[in-house]
């Protein structure tokens, strides 16, 4: 090989600073001439080597969105809320086929026992439970990524909570429409459902990610078990007037959460670190 690129190419082509049709050339060269590209590694500044090692190292080790965070981020999703999202517990399949399998197996029963009760008592359960694992270092593992997130405590709280309760809320309604038999009583859970997961964050600001929803489960339990030995042919929460309460309890339940948000920013809020309060906002 008669031709060799030269030092001054080598340094503009180093640099990027070399115009076609000169570059062409020297691209093409440098793949079949072990001496050129030896002399461009001796012209190439060590810092400005070392930085483009760690930018391509960087590259490599990144992370590439799954199915499910791609589509949010297609969706005009920011990409650090998409990785949140993507990476809560309750959105995995794993949980999603656990909460599918336990409404599969009410909605069985519901034809086994001629009654919706247990279905009824149970769905209103699945998101408080989907939620109170959605998020805190008690439950969520992904949680030192979610500290570190550009927002707030309350607003990846009710990111959280929104995207779970679509999830949830949609499966119970897909396993309401196997009953059709018992019409609009087979969405008596819908309330109820917004009711305990409402309280359960409402109390979440004062008793933490684990006592909250674990009391305001236990209290759902009691109720329907002091309802049944009372042998109401329908449970109260799922007649007219509980549908009612339920309701106002729901609407009480988010004014309160409202009014409580600053907790999930302080020190003041159980079971939440204290960097909360300095995290800067998206």
């Amino acid at each position: 090989m008669g031709w060799h690129a030269d030092t001054d190419d080598l340094r503009a082509y180093a640099r990027g600073e070399l115009e076609a049709p000169r570059l062409w050339s020297v691209d093409t060269h440098l793949l079949a001439c072990a001496p050129c590209r030896l002399a461009l590694a001796e012209a190439t500044e060590p810092r400005a080597l070392d930085l483009g090692w760690e930018r391509l190292d960087a590259e490599l080790d990144a992370p590439r969105p799954g199915v499910f965070e791609a589509l949010l981020m297609r969706c005009g999703v920011a990409d650090h809320t998409a990785r949140l999202l993507a990476a809560t517990p309750v959105l995995r399949a794993s949980w999603l086929g656990a909460v599918l399998l336990v409404l599969l197996m009410t909605v069985v029963s519901v034809y086994t026992v001629h009654s919706p009760s247990l279905f009824l008592a149970l769905a209103p359960l699945l998101p408080l439970a989907g939620v109170a694992l959605s998020y805190g270092p008690a439950l969520d593992p992904t949680y030192e990524m979610a500290l570190v997130a550009p927002l707030h405590g309350f607003r990846l709280l009710m990111i959280r909570t929104v995207a779970v309760l679509v999830a949830s809320l949609g499966l119970n309604g897909l396993a309401s429409l196997a009953l059709p038999g018992y019409g609009l009583r087979a969405l008596a859970w819908l309330l109820p459902a917004l009711a305990l997961t409402g309280t359960g964050l409402a109390l979440t600001a004062r008793l933490g990610q684990v006592t909250a929803p674990a009391l305001v489960s236990g209290a759902w339990i009691a109720l329907l078990a002091v309802a049944a030995a009372t042998g109401h042919k329908t449970l109260p929460p799922f007649t007219g007037v509980g549908q009612g309460v339920a309701a106002l309890v729901a609407v009480t339940a988010a004014v309160l959460l409202h009014r409580l948000r600053d907790r999930f920013d302080t020190a003041s809020a159980p079971s939440l670190p204290t960097d909360l309060a300095h995290r800067s906002v998206a």
